[in-house]
């Protein structure tokens, strides 16, 4: 995977950044660690609080929540055309890109279509280049205004559900980008990236509608549907590696866990139930750089 060190809010730093300051890779996990939904969907969250939630809401709130990420990818990520071309990130077909202007572009009348050859991967990868100009641009430029609202109430609704699950998850990525109300531009050299096991389309649209786009880029979003997560890992690794740069995973599977022990970082495992070591509300940045200065101070005695 040929990419630079991308710059610190976007992805992006330089390279004295890198050797200036110690860099910080988070690799989150997002469904049932960042955002909540399976859980909503078959009551597994409702039924973790002994009948203090209602199962009946829950199970309404995800199904809202599914309707509102199918709506966003088939009206405007071209879900419909690509659903069976999942890549493992947005920028996996650059090589087919030949920076074409899309400002006219018919995606309607360019019969993207197998076989997938050359010429139909430089469709995708046009419909990826388009997909990402409507992420770095955000929901409101997205949606109509209605659409707009009825997103936000839905967020509201189901923070206030989850005891600001959302909203807290949000401020810890904030926080780990040193981001702060009083300077909302980031100020660390430190990096989120998601590496999910749904298919890449869907998690950039709950990105946008779970307000995480702000704090992860587009080009920070990693399917590992089918290549799996350890596969991903090693590509964060070598995209971002340099030695002042540390990696955290934090998530609530097995598999993160695993790739997370194969390639020697710490690994946080988030949890729902509300007695949970690590949760939201509950999880702040200090906890994450405990558990990283202590994996990385032992491995330099080591070395």
């Amino acid at each position: 995977m040929d990419e630079a060190v991308p710059a610190l809010a976007t992805g992006q730093a330089s390279t004295d950044a890198v050797t200036e300051q110690p860099v910080n890779v988070y690799i989150w996990d997002m469904d049932e660690t960042l955002i909540l939904l399976k859980s909503l969907l078959d009551g597994s969250y409702a039924g973790a609080f002994d009948g203090l939630k209602d199962h009946e809401k829950s199970t309404e709130i995800g199904k809202r929540w599914e309707n509102l990420i199918l709506e966003l990818c088939d009206e405007h990520f071209f879900y419909e055309e690509i659903e069976n071309y999942n890549e493992p990130y947005l920028n996996a077909l650059n090589e087919y890109d030949d920076g074409r202007d899309l400002t006219s572009y018919d995606f309607e009348a360019d019969c993207f279509s197998s076989p997938y050859d050359d010429a139909n991967k430089k469709k995708l990868a046009y419909r990826h280049r388009a997909i990402g100009e409507k992420y770095a641009k955000g929901l409101e430029k997205v949606l109509d205004g209605h659409m707009v609202k009825v997103c936000n109430d839905q967020y509201s609704l189901t923070d206030k559900y989850t005891d600001g699950w959302l909203s807290s998850a949000h401020k810890l990525l904030e926080e780990a980008l040193g981001k702060s109300a009083s300077a909302p531009s980031a100020n660390s050299s430190s990096i989120n990236c998601i590496v999910t096991s749904g298919s890449l389309i869907p998690s950039l649209a709950k990105c946008l509608l779970y307000h995480l786009d702000d704090v992860v880029s587009s080009e920070n979003v990693y399917s590992s549907w089918e290549v799996g997560k350890l596969q991903c890992f090693k590509w964060i690794k070598e995209r971002f590696d340099g030695p002042n740069v540390r990696f955290c995973a934090i998530g609530d599977g097995h598999e993160e866990c695993s790739a997370a022990q194969v390639m020697k970082w710490p690994f946080i495992k988030i949890e729902f139930r509300p007695e949970a070591h690590h949760r939201f509300p509950g999880l702040d940045l200090p906890t994450v750089q405990t558990y990283m200065d202590v994996i990385y101070e032992s491995s330099s005695k080591d070395g």
